[in-house]
Parts: structure tokens; sequence; C-alpha cells
């Protein structure tokens, strides 16, 4: 079943149990989903590299978005968007721990050769695309200064 499918299949669920927030959650990845198929040069369905792709970004944007409402002290904001993110969660990939992530990172600079901080564009540029949907950048960022920092 691809995700679209799913989506829908939830979205009918979340109606059937009157759950307004999961609804719109659903609702707002669909949403993404059907903007993506609509793009000028995309045929027929997205890939699921694309799903996650989208499914990601809307995730990061959820999670920054509730990180400003707490400092702002608007906490029932927060929850929405905190709720939001729940959903989307559902849907992404399983993330990997930061020890698999390091172990991965290790094994790049290994492979490229790298010694020093001023190769992190090369490293980053390969990590970024062997663990795309399964780690975050930002992650992926701080373990390879990390490791090439010691």
């Amino acid at each position: 079943m691809s995700l679209k499918q799913q989506i829908d299949s939830d979205i009918k669920s979340a109606m059937l149990a009157k759950n307004k927030e999961e609804l719109m959650a659903l609702r707002s990845i669909k949403s993404l989903i059907l903007l993506a198929e609509t793009e000028k040069g995309v045929s027929a369905e997205i890939s699921s590299e694309v799903e996650s792709k989208l499914l990601m970004k809307a995730a990061k944007q959820r999670k920054e978005s509730a990180e400003i409402f707490q400092k702002e002290g608007r906490e029932e904001l927060a929850q929405k968007e905190l709720l939001e993110l729940e959903v989307i969660s559902r849907y992404l990939p399983k993330q990997m721990s930061e020890d698999q992530i390091t172990a991965e990172v290790k094994k790049i600079i290994e492979q490229l050769g790298a010694k020093n901080p001023q190769d992190m564009g090369k490293i980053m540029g390969t990590a970024t695309k062997q663990l795309a949907g399964k780690a975050d950048g930002k992650l992926i960022s701080e373990i390879v200064k990390k490791i090439l920092a010691s």
C-alpha cells in the first residue's frame, strides 16, 4: 500500500472516530503529497524516497514551530504542532540511533580518507545521501564535527 493510500485510509478512520486533530494532520500530509504530484516535471506518482523527504521536511517544520511557540509561552499552539508531529512520525522510516549514525559516519570517513575539518563538505555530501530519511542532517553534522575534531 502506498503512502497516499495509507493516508486516505487513515483519514477515513479519523473521520469515523471524529478525531479532528488527527484528521487535520492527515489532511496536511495528503496536501503535501498532492502538491508534489502536481508539480511541473513530475510524471505519475511520486517515489517513496520523495514521500520520505516530504515527511521529513514537514516533521522538521512542526518541531521547529513547536519550539518557537513554547519559547513564547503559546502552549496551546505548541501542543497542536506536537500532535501533528506525532501523526507525521508514524509514516516516517525508523530513525537511526546516535550510535548507529556514528558508526556509519566513521565508515564514510574511512572510505573517503578524510582527516581534518576541511574535509567536512565531502563527508556530509556522502553521509546525507546514504542516511537520507534515516537520520536528521543536523545530528549527522554534529557527529561529523565531533569525530573530525578528535
